[in-house]
């Protein structure tokens, strides 16, 4: 278990890396952008802000559950969602320190898609799909297929959540880089989604309604 620990946390080094190599070329690609530095309450600004913190609970919930079984294809999908979705969220904060802008706002989660009012925050669950404080509890104490089964459930509520609000920024925000990054998190999370159903039906389950 030692060494997998190693490995876990080589890894997450790595992909610290891969987020700060990509702040690196996003900003050397948009440095010579026309659109400006989008305004605080503008749809770039809001779902940058939003989805950093969509996308840190999903690095926690595939940080439990490798934790919770051994199974290698379980393990294998939680270090890919945690490394990827790390990445793109060192990103997003990158973006935002680089625009001066604040990481947080007073204004209620999804706002920027006109959904201020949707989510009402109720035990953690700030916004589409993000899991609540209860289920996240769950998952830290289930193990083996019990573990499995929720937490590819609870994921694929999570990316069905995320999906929505990436195509949100892709018509709705302005800095082309940003659209791009949104674009390329619709196309792999709807290819994870796919590949969770599979794994929840070789476990006999399926994705909650």
């Amino acid at each position: 278990m030692r060494h997998a620990q190693a490995g876990w946390i080589a890894g997450a080094a790595a992909a610290l890396l891969v987020a700060v190599g990509g702040i690196t070329y996003a900003v050397a690609e948009d440095g010579g952008s026309d659109a400006g530095v989008p305004a605080a309450d503008s749809a770039d600004a809001g779902f940058a802000r939003d989805m950093a913190v969509h996308h840190q609970q999903a690095v926690e919930m595939s940080y439990i559950v490798r934790d919770r079984t051994d199974d290698e294809e379980i393990r294998r999908l939680a270090y890919d969602i945690a490394q990827t979705q790390a990445n793109q969220r060192g990103m997003l904060l990158g973006w935002l320190d680089l625009w001066g802008l604040p990481k947080v706002s007073s204004k209620p989660p999804m706002s920027w898609m006109g959904m201020g009012g949707m989510a009402s925050g109720e035990d953690g669950a700030l916004m589409p799909g993000m899991a609540t404080d209860t289920e996240m509890d769950r998952l830290g104490r289930l193990d083996g297929r019990q573990a499995e089964v929720f937490f590819l459930q609870l994921m694929t509520d999570h990316h069905k959540g995320g999906v929505h609000m990436a195509e949100g920024c892709v018509d709705r925000c302005s800095v082309e880089v940003e659209k791009r990054l949104a674009r390329g998190m619709v196309e792999g999370q709807e290819s994870e989604i796919r590949l969770m159903a599979d794994m929840l039906k070789e476990r006999g389950a399926q994705a909650r309604e």
